[in-house]
């Protein structure tokens, strides 16, 4: 069964978008796009996970709050891979017990770089991250699926 190596180093193929699906109050699946996932220790649990930083007002965060699970799947060319499993979140209006301000934002920082992103202006980067709500999602795999060739 692949496991979240396998998703480290098919992520680290090339930067590209990944679909998100949450379970929406009324049972229906609610698929979007966001950026790029990357995967980090969680700063809570030191496990590995599946992190990706979203606009503090989408509907997923809602979810979320609600108990659904996460899906994250990714695609490059034909290959796919995704992951499946609870998902915690950290940000403005999801604070977390050790994680203070200063500590969200070096952690959006991380999953920003683990998802192969660069900036040249890192306070604007720091800036615009907290002028949005940006949260972080981490994911806790239950399921990894794909065609992937690391698969």
């Amino acid at each position: 069964m692949p496991d979240l190596d396998d998703v480290k180093r098919y992520l680290a193929d090339e930067t590209g978008l990944a679909t998100v699906s949450t379970t929406q109050a009324d049972g229906r699946v609610q698929s979007s796009i966001a950026t790029n996932c990357g995967v980090i220790d969680h700063p809570l649990t030191g496990e590995p996970s599946v992190a990706l930083v979203s606009m503090g007002r989408a509907a997923r965060l809602n979810h979320v709050r609600r108990g659904s699970h996460v899906t994250i799947a990714i695609r490059r060319g034909w290959a796919w891979i995704s992951v499946t499993g609870p998902a915690d979140l950290i940000g403005p209006a999801d604070p977390a017990d050790d994680v203070d301000a200063e500590a969200l934002r070096l952690l959006l920082r991380e999953i920003y770089a683990a998802a192969g992103g660069t900036h040249d202006d890192l306070d604007e980067y720091d800036r615009v991250m907290a002028e949005d709500g940006r949260t972080a999602v981490l994911v806790s795999p239950d399921r990894i699926i794909g065609n992937a060739p690391t698969v």
